[in-house]
């Protein structure tokens, strides 16, 4: 006892080494009770990442462009498709006309050549036969008007891409290979054979 005790008379407290500690309160070390307990303390959830919008935006645009870019590849392809089938059916246009106006032509082929018989038969009466001779020419001038024109000419060189020939004899007072004799009238337009001139050839 120490001498303010003895004479006081009373005894100082004395801390209790069963007292708990204040919760909360960190312990020797910097630790609090419930660590040093082993509980970890509570994560907390990250933050989501922000989209960027610039990125987005350049996206979208990229998107856009790309199916822009196929849509005007097909309009050119489609263009183009249209432009050869417009050039074809002018040319087989072009074509037909000229092929369905050669068949008229030739429809009529066999009237001249009836015309031709009569002009070389003999005739009577001298009006009659010039009003023959007026039709045939009249004949004349609208095949010719169509660029129509006759094949076959006696005495002419034989040609096989122009005449057909039928019959062979043989003349001294003839070239080699030539035309003898025309038997029917060929007929061509520019460089199209409408009917082959039907010879006779001599040596």
């Amino acid at each position: 006892m120490s001498e303010q005790e003895k004479k006081t008379g009373t005894a100082a407290p004395q801390p209790d080494p069963k007292a708990e500690k204040a919760p909360g309160k960190p312990a020797e070390g910097g630790q609090t009770p419930e660590t040093q307990a082993g509980c970890p303390a509570q994560d907390l959830p990250e933050p989501e990442p922000q989209a960027d919008p610039a990125a987005a935006l350049q996206k979208q645009l990229d998107d856009a462009q790309s199916q822009l870019n196929e849509t005007k590849d097909q309009l050119l392809r489609t263009l183009a498709e249209y432009d050869n089938f417009r050039k074809r059916t002018q040319k087989e246009r072009e074509n037909l006309y000229p092929e369905a106006e050669a068949g008229v032509i030739v429809k009529f082929l066999p009237l001249l050549d009836n015309f031709d018989r009569a002009l070389q038969s003999p005739c009577a009466d001298p009006d009659f036969l010039k009003g023959m001779q007026m039709i045939r020419q009249s004949l004349d001038e609208i095949v010719r008007g169509l660029g129509v024109e006759p094949v076959g000419t006696e005495g002419e060189p034989f040609d096989p891409k122009l005449h057909n020939a039928v019959m062979h004899e043989e003349n001294a007072g003839l070239g080699q290979n030539v035309v003898a004799q025309v038997l029917q009238q060929g007929w061509r337009r520019g460089d199209k054979v409408l009917r082959y001139a039907m010879v006779k050839t001599a040596n």
